[in-house]
């Protein structure tokens, strides 16, 4: 059983290292974009975009609710990755030891 928990919390940690890369991706993207080094218009960067924003913006809109944008940039892609880095280094392994103790494995 322990072997199985640990296999579960292996494959929530790779989700949240993507989520990390597809936060980063998202934010470069937007950067590219708004200093016209790629362009909307294309259709395989706006197909891009938009698939990025769909994953993104479930993530970031809550902590866009709470924290303004600072000096006109949002700071909550940065937020979300401390999160996920935090969920990944502390939240899981305690989770994944503790359900193991409580299992018996």
């Amino acid at each position: 059983m322990a072997g199985v928990i640990g296999f579960v919390f292996f494959v929530l940690s790779w989700i949240l290292q993507i989520l990390s890369f597809i936060i980063i991706a998202s934010a470069i993207l937007s950067w590219l974009v708004a200093f016209d080094v790629v362009n909307m218009r294309n259709r395989f960067v706006y197909s891009v975009a938009v698939f990025l924003d769909s994953i993104v913006r479930p993530v970031l809109y809550p902590l866009q609710r709470m924290i303004p944008p600072l000096g006109g940039m949002d700071i909550t892609p940065i937020i979300a990755l401390l999160i996920i880095q935090g969920m990944q280094m502390y939240l899981l392994p305690m989770a994944a030891n503790s359900l193991t103790l409580l299992v018996g494995g």
